[in-house]
């Protein structure tokens, strides 16, 4: 249940932490190519310019399953992934905190948020130049690759986010976990904008079970 859930909150949703006392690569600006700080640019200041997001998205899992569902992004630090039935999973990040609901089995599992490269998506303002998490960038078949790693301590990429070029937009991005299964989130019918309910990032909570007289 822990390695599903923060696959999905890697992200755009994910923990999956791993690499625990490795020396942290050092990645610095300089070290990145004309273009590549170019690319970087791009995709932060499509980033940037996003405030509020509403989309769908389809997941396949490791195995090959295939989940369905709705995406909301409010800026700063607010997600939710609202999973479709018979899917019992909802994620919300919120406070600094990412809740993972699951209704089959009424359990509410909270996860530290800077566990979570969601700062990608969820600050305010990002530089993708400078941040650490990005390990790099290439540009492949109409789209823009940026590899990112969900732990400082972490020397490979474990979660590659790819744009669409040269439209700049969110097309998908794909978690590794530490068994080696990839998890891929794509996303569908973008409305950013979007004018969103705040009750949609509240915490969850378990149901109230009814008792028996």
């Amino acid at each position: 249940m822990r390695r599903f859930a923060l696959a999905i909150a890697a992200a755009v949703c994910a923990t999956l932490l791993g690499g625990a006392g490795q020396p942290v690569p050092q990645r610095l600006y300089q070290a990145y190519s004309d273009q590549e700080k170019a690319d970087l640019d791009k995709v932060s200041a499509y980033l940037n310019a996003i405030h509020s997001l509403k989309a769908d998205f389809v997941q396949v899992g490791p195995q090959g399953g295939v989940d369905q569902g709705q995406l909301f992004i409010q800026k700063p630090g607010q997600i939710r992934f609202e999973y479709r039935p018979p899917s019992p999973i909802l994620v919300v990040a919120t406070g600094g905190r990412v809740y993972v609901k699951n209704g089959r089995l009424n359990t509410v599992d909270p996860y530290d948020l800077s566990d979570t490269p969601l700062g990608l998506l969820l600050n305010e303002r990002v530089d993708l130049k400078t941040n650490k998490a990005v390990i790099g960038v290439s540009e492949q078949s109409g789209a823009i690759i940026v590899r990112a790693r969900t732990s400082a301590n972490r020397n490979n990429s474990n979660i590659t986010l790819v744009f669409s070029v040269p439209g700049i937009e969110l097309r998908q991005w794909t978690v590794r976990d530490d068994q080696g299964g990839d998890t891929t989130v794509a996303v569908q019918s973008l409305q950013a904008g979007a004018s969103l309910d705040p009750a949609l990032f509240a915490v969850p909570v378990k149901a109230v079970k009814q008792s028996r007289k």
